[in-house]
């Protein structure tokens, strides 16, 4: 039943946060935002209990790749309620929460054998660090994309309703930086996890993953020092990111993908 009701609980926040950023639902504004922080935050419970169920049946880890995509949404769905404390913030976490309602459709309930059994609480903690740096990484990539509409309309001198749903752009950039910033330190954990807890890579089909994912960790490291040493923002700062995320992409679900569903081969 959660797992019908999730997206919907997701999407009607998501419109009731757009709307209270218009001039002309400015009376309305309060309710509507109380209404959606109501809605969220019954969501995210319910998201929770759902992959608790899912992808923890007895409380060993079993995180298939519908899983990954559901526990992403739900880190999302989280942000995007932190996000809404900022007012000018509310358009970004809309498109936030349309994208968790998209991933929470992915879980499907365990209902047979876990295959999290196998693995030990080290590589557990592996995994962990390894999603939740994933999902703050991949609300990186959305405010960056957010950021680049935002920058394409300045530059075109576009003035419409839409403008409402943008926050300024200095602001847009300090979220992206923050959340590269947290990205960066939890995807450096699990690197480092990844290599005190993984025996054999090659025996593990994880040696693409593991080179993917540190070309991943170098492009986020220097755009962070960058950033912070050399001030470093714009267009050509957010497509240096957008690179790393697809790296990221691809060390994770590409080569998951390839092995489960294409070659039918165990992830771990």
């Amino acid at each position: 039943m959660f797992q019908i009701t999730l997206p919907f609980l997701y999407a009607i926040a998501a419109v009731a946060f757009a709307l209270s950023r218009f001039p002309q639902h400015a009376k309305r504004a309060r309710i509507l935002v109380i209404a959606s922080l109501i809605l969220v935050t019954i969501g995210v419970h319910a998201h929770l209990r759902l992959l608790l169920t899912a992808v923890a049946p007895g409380g060993t880890l079993a995180l298939t790749l519908g899983g990954a995509v559901s526990l992403i949404g739900l880190q999302l769905a989280t942000i995007a309620l932190l996000a809404a404390v900022e007012r000018s913030l509310r358009g970004l976490s809309a498109g936030l929460l349309l994208l968790a309602a998209l991933a929470a459709l992915a879980v499907v309930p365990e209902t047979g054998p876990s295959e999290g059994a196998a693995l030990t609480w080290q590589m557990q903690t592996h995994v962990l660090l390894s999603m939740f740096a994933y999902g703050l990484l991949t609300a990186g990539a959305i405010v960056g994309l957010y950021a680049l509409i935002q920058d394409r309309r300045l530059r075109a001198a576009k003035i419409s309703a839409m403008n409402h749903l943008f926050a300024p752009l200095e602001m847009t950039e300090r979220v992206l930086y923050g959340v590269t910033t947290a990205g960066f330190a939890l995807l450096a954990l699990s690197v480092v996890s990844g290599f005190s807890f993984v025996e054999d890579l090659f025996a593990q089909h994880l040696a693409h993953k593991t080179v993917l994912s540190l070309l991943a960790l170098a492009v986020f490291g220097v755009l962070v020092t960058g950033r912070y040493i050399a001030g470093w923002r714009g267009r050509a700062a957010v497509y240096l990111y957008l690179g790393g995320f697809l790296l990221l992409l691809l060390a994770y679900f590409g080569t998951r993908f390839i092995l489960e569903e294409v070659l039918n081969r165990s992830w771990s």
